[in-house]
């Protein structure tokens, strides 16, 4: 397993900003500008490798991927352009989701996803990019147990993006849940969680939360993830210099785990 970290900056700034910390490896979390992101692709190729970084994964949280007609096609194509950057920096995985549409029913929802999932795979494949669906529930419903059951068992190519937090804050056994599908996970994110009395508190740094991250390396280790294991600083609390030091922690705790 190796370390890397999400960076929203992908000019040579933010090149540097991973490279000082010691990291080889950066996430990009296209979630707005994609026209941005996209024309600065070539310029960014460059940079990736003056900087000898390369990137662990390009994803897309939070976009309407179906409405009540089918597929947006909009929505389809920039997802096709995304795969042509992963394919173009060198990226293995492109992380997505599904959103579930109210006007249908949940047989028809489950219908669409994995249309669109199998869009992206069949577009994928042969440029080497695999398909993660991540288990963040913004505008997501392929996030759990009984959806994977369904559409990761219908499309044995579609794997996960997990992320222990959002299990916790959804009241489920992240443990269970990597266990029971560690095999299908593509990418993986480090961000902390406390959850008290049913309640959200903060995402300190990993390490410095309520998470059994030894228990999930062991899994994890169980599993045969060789994957990347990404930092996702997510806290209002820990911002500024405190930020910093608590990605310092994050970084040295999980040295010592990967072996």
């Amino acid at each position: 397993m190796k370390l890397g970290i999400i960076s929203y900056d992908y000019y040579p700034t933010g090149l540097k900003w991973v490279k000082d910390l010691g990291l080889d490896y950066v996430e990009y979390c296209i979630n707005e500008n994609a026209d941005k992101f996209l024309a600065e692709v070539p310029n960014l190729k460059n940079n990736l490798k003056e900087f000898d970084i390369k990137v662990a994964s390009i994803g897309r949280w939070g976009t309407n991927r179906i409405d009540k007609n089918g597929l947006v096609e909009d929505e389809l194509q920039i997802s096709y352009r995304m795969i042509d950057a992963c394919e173009t920096l060198g990226s293995p995985v492109f992380v997505c989701g599904c959103n579930y549409v109210e006007e249908l029913s949940y047989y028809d929802n489950l219908t669409l996803a994995i249309q669109y999932f199998k869009a992206l795979i069949d577009y994928a494949s042969p440029k080497g990019v695999k398909i993660a669906v991540y288990n963040c529930r913004w505008n997501n419903f392929i996030c759990n147990d009984e959806t994977w059951h369904i559409v990761l068992g219908h499309l044995p190519e579609l794997g996960i993006k997990y992320d222990p937090s959002h299990c916790v804050y959804a009241g489920g056994n992240y443990l269970e849940e990597i266990n029971q599908w560690g095999e299908r996970i593509y990418h993986f994110h480090l961000k902390g969680s406390l959850y008290i009395n049913n309640r959200r508190v903060d995402d300190p740094p990993a390490g410095l939360d309520m998470t059994n991250w030894k228990a999930v390396m062991g899994l994890l280790y169980a599993k045969g993830y060789n994957g990347v294991l990404s930092i996702e600083p997510h806290s209002n609390t820990w911002t500024g210099e405190l930020g910093a030091k608590g990605i310092d922690y994050t970084i040295n705790y999980f040295k010592q785990l990967i072996f």
